[in-house]
């Protein structure tokens, strides 16, 4: 069996014949797959979210459904309904697009927030009921939820506790100069999804997560991700902080950046690379802090900045798994 490293890279590389220069969003996103964390892409149209999400779900060999979310959107349309079947004359149980191991929930503030309730649902218990029997999900359940930060007409803003769900929120940004041309050169005329080749499966994915959770976290370390976390529910600038739910995202996480870094032990620096894209849909600044032009990004690097980073002794982080 590969290792998580090994598999990382490989996911990566196949990612990349379709993305360009999106390497360190990939590896957060691998990051989030690897820990059976959620993901959300908070980008500008044509930015390139749908893309990368079809063209990961093929690397990685797993079941993929796109569902796009508009107003008239119903839970039943997610998760499914009985229905009655003329030939057998009785009811049966139809599974909704939801029952998959990638779902592509695309532009989902653009659905009502009933509707929102029971895609975030099924994310966080992992199932879904449909009129009173329970199914549970595929393994491994990855959602990939998409939003427009800039357009306001006919959305549903996530509100703060539905936002906490999600593992990562990540920006894509738009292109350099030189990647736009490559941008054009390899998808001008076509996206090859064609080659893009699996690397995985639904198997070999909860494999790797079983060597994950084998990664090792010291008590220094655990202390300095609560350190961090506490941090924002007294910053000044910040009206909610992070919850308990962050503090083991952070947790989850570094150990998956560990395993792809080829260590079976988490350093410091596993929790400063997601400390941004774990917290930054989490905390809410006060209304002084935008008064005066504050940003989550800079909120949270003042606060990384000024919390004591644990001892770097190898030895040290050999700590509880």
């Amino acid at each position: 069996m590969k290792s998580v490293a090994q598999c990382a890279l490989q996911l990566e590389e196949e990612t990349e014949k379709i993305i360009v220069g999106k390497r360190k969003q990939i590896e957060l996103i691998l990051m989030a797959v690897l820990t059976g964390g959620h993901v959300l892409l908070n980008d500008l149209p044509g930015s390139g979210k749908t893309t990368l999400v079809k063209t990961l779900s093929l690397a990685l060999g797993c079941g993929f459904t796109r569902l796009q979310f508009t107003p008239d959107l119903l839970p039943s349309d997610i998760v499914g309904m009985t229905v009655f079947n003329q030939k057998a004359g009785d009811f049966e149980l139809v599974k909704g697009p939801i029952h998959t191991n990638v779902l592509l929930a695309d532009e989902i503030n653009r659905a009502i927030p009933r509707t929102q309730s029971a895609l975030l649902e099924a994310m966080e218990e992992g199932q879904t009921t449909i009129d009173g029997t329970t199914l549970p999900l595929p393994k491994p359940f990855l959602v990939m939820a998409t939003q427009n930060p800039v357009e306001r007409e006919s959305t549903f803003m996530l509100p703060a506790a539905q936002m906490d769900r999600f593992f990562i929120c990540l920006s894509l940004g738009y292109p350099e100069a030189d990647e736009e041309v490559a941008i054009l050169e390899r998808l001008g005329s076509h996206i090859p999804y064609e080659q893009v080749v699996p690397v995985s499966d639904p198997e070999t994915l909860l494999m790797l997560r079983d060597e994950i959770n084998r990664v090792q976290v010291s008590e220094y370390c655990s202390r300095y991700i609560v350190d961090l976390v506490q941090k924002t529910r007294s910053d000044p600038w910040i009206r909610q902080g992070g919850s308990p739910r962050a503090s083991r995202s952070l947790y989850m996480g570094a150990k998956a950046c560990a395993a792809m870094r080829g260590r079976d032990y988490v350093l410091p620096e596993d929790i400063q690379t997601l400390w941004e894209p774990v917290m930054i849909h989490r905390i809410v600044l006060t209304g002084d802090a935008r008064f005066q032009k504050k940003t989550e990004e800079t909120v949270l690097k003042e606060i990384l900045d000024t919390t004591e980073i644990p001892p770097h002794k190898k030895e040290l982080f050999h700590g509880n798994k």
